[in-house]
Order: structure tokens, then C-alpha cells, then sequence
């Protein structure tokens, strides 16, 4: 029954997050191609928004208490399979998000995250869904909670990150041509979202490193050794290896603007194949995927 109850609040949460990327697609359309915007229009975009934002604090927490009656339901930390990192990754997104809506006062990111939500939830509730289950063997580990929650907080600061170096792309590329208009104009200055896609990767990057420190401590564990070229273990470390060179290259080489831009948006690609392709087409040991 408690399942079911999870379900039905995973559904809601899906159906929550279009809705509010319906209004925030009509707050960009109430502002498109307008130079400047009027009043109005300025009035009307910012109605859609923060109707957009209350939507997403409810699905967000209709999302949130999905994941914990999954894991009441599963009698143990929901994180054993994709349908249950997906959707408690995106949980911690969403209220990141949320906290820097309310607190920073962030502009421009609702359409990209409750995108961002609607697909990975709808994904999670039709493509990935498993019933709940019992930990295989080799998840029967204090390690196995620590690396989770390490690499679900990290991937879901990634994919912030990530969103502020698309809208720093198109900022940027606007300001360069001096047609800065519509939805654009909200947004913050390209070099404030550049400054945010660091601080973003900045402070996921250690807990990715501590998510697969922990990882190969868990391998260990599980299976008698702390490396073995799994798919999974590679596909992480390729991955580590493009945000230390991200970050590297800001600190060292002065990297900033389109190239570090450019090179973050990689690694969150690589991310998204490390958790999505080599889950469902690469056979390994950490083939959990359920489906």
C-alpha cells in the first residue's frame, strides 16, 4: 500500500512539473522578441514565473515525499536501482534550485529546470520503473548510503552547473551581438552565470570525488578489490577526469566564458551517459538498472 502511495506521488510529481513548465514557457513567451519589454509584458512574464515557481515548490514537495515512501515502503535507503537515483537526484536538484530562487534570487532558470524535471520524471515513472525490491547482496553496505548520497547531491549540482553554462552560452552570444531581448533580458549578466556554473561545479566536484573514492572503497567490499574497470567505475572516472580538467583550467589557464562553458556542458554529457547508456548497454557490476 505504501508503494502504491509512492507511485501515485511520483505521477503527481510529473504531472506537477509539466504544469509548471507550461507557465514558465508562457512567461518566456510573454517577453519574446520584445525590446524593451513593456511594462505589461514585464507584469505578465513575471505572473507566468512565479506561478511556475509555486508549482514547482509543490512538486517538489509531492517529489520528495515519493522518495521517502519508497524507501518506508522498501524498508531500506531508496537508491538501488535508476528509477530511485533518478528521481531522489532530481528531488535534490529541484530544491537546490528552489533555495537559490528564494534566497539568491535566481531568474531564468525555471523553463531549463522544470524541463529538466519533466523529462527525468517521466522517464523514471515509465521508461525506468521497478517495483519495489530487496538489495542484491553486494548493496548490504554502510558504504553503499555513504557513495549514493554523495553521487545523487553531486549529479544533481552538475546538472545546475550545467544548466548555468547553456544559459551563459546564450547570454553571452546575445550580449556579444547586442541583442539582448525578451526572456534573455531576465536573465542575469553572462559573466554572474558563468560566476555560478563554477561556484555549481566548484562545490560538486569533491563530493564527485568522495562519491568515487567511496565506490571503489564499497568494491572493495563487494567484491574483493578497489578497481577493476567496470564499466561504471571507467565511465565515472572519464568523467571526474573532465571536470578536474573544468576546474583546472579555470584556476590555471584563466579558462572562463565559452570555453569553460563548453567543457562543463561535456562533462554533464558524460555524466548522463555514465548513469543513463552504460546502466542499459554496457554489461557490468553495477548493472542495477532493474529493467
Amino acid at each position: 500500500m505504501i508503494s502504491e502511495y509512492s507511485d501515485l506521488a511520483m505521477v503527481s510529481a510529473m504531472v506537477l512539473y509539466l504544469v509548471a513548465l507550461v507557465f514558465h514557457s508562457l512567461e518566456w513567451a510573454a517577453l519574446r522578441g520584445t525590446e524593451p519589454p513593456s511594462e505589461r509584458q514585464l507584469a505578465g512574464g513575471e505572473r507566468w514565473g512565479q506561478l511556475g515557481v509555486s508549482v514547482t515548490l509543490v512538486a517538489a514537495v509531492v517529489n520528495v515525499v515519493g522518495v521517502v515512501l519508497r524507501g518506508i515502503a522498501a524498508n531500506r535507503p531508496p537508491w538501488a536501482n535508476m528509477y530511485e537515483f533518478l528521481t531522489s537526484t532530481l528531488a535534490m536538484a529541484i530544491v537546490i534550485y528552489l533555495v537559490g530562487v528564494f534566497f539568491f534570487r535566481w531568474k531564468g532558470f525555471g523553463l531549463p529546470v522544470t524541463l529538466l524535471a519533466s523529462i527525468g520524471v517521466g522517464l523514471a515513472v515509465t521508461v525506468f520503473y521497478v517495483d519495489v525490491a530487496a538489495l542484491m547482496p553486494a548493496l548490504h553496505s554502510v558504504w553503499f548510503i555513504i557513495h549514493i548520497v554523495a553521487a545523487a547531491l553531486s549529479g544533481a549540482v552538475f546538472n545546475l552547473g550545467g544548466i548555468a553554462s547553456i544559459l551563459y552560452l546564450l547570454k553571452q552570444r546575445a550580449e556579444a551581438k547586442g541583442t539582448v531581448t525578451g526572456y534573455l533580458a531576465r536573465l542575469p549578466q553572462a559573466a554572474t552565470l558563468d560566476q555560478v556554473s563554477f561556484r555549481m561545479h566548484a562545490f560538486a566536484f569533491p563530493l564527485w570525488t568522495f562519491a568515487v573514492a567511496a565506490g571503489a572503497i564499497w568494491a572493495q567490499y563487494a567484491w574483493g578489490r578497489f578497481w577493476g574497470w567496470d564499466p561504471k567505475e571507467t565511465w565515472s572516472l572519464v568523467t571526474w577526469i573532465i571536470y578536474a580538467a573544468y576546474l583546472h583550467a579555470r584556476a590555471t589557464a584563466g579558462w572562463k566564458g565559452t570555453r569553460a562553458a563548453i567543457l562543463a556542458i561535456i562533462g554533464l554529457v558524460s555524466f548522463w551517459w555514465n548513469f543513463v547508456g552504460v546502466n542499459l548497454l554496457l554489461n557490468g557490476l553495477h548493472s542495477y538498472a532493474g529493467i
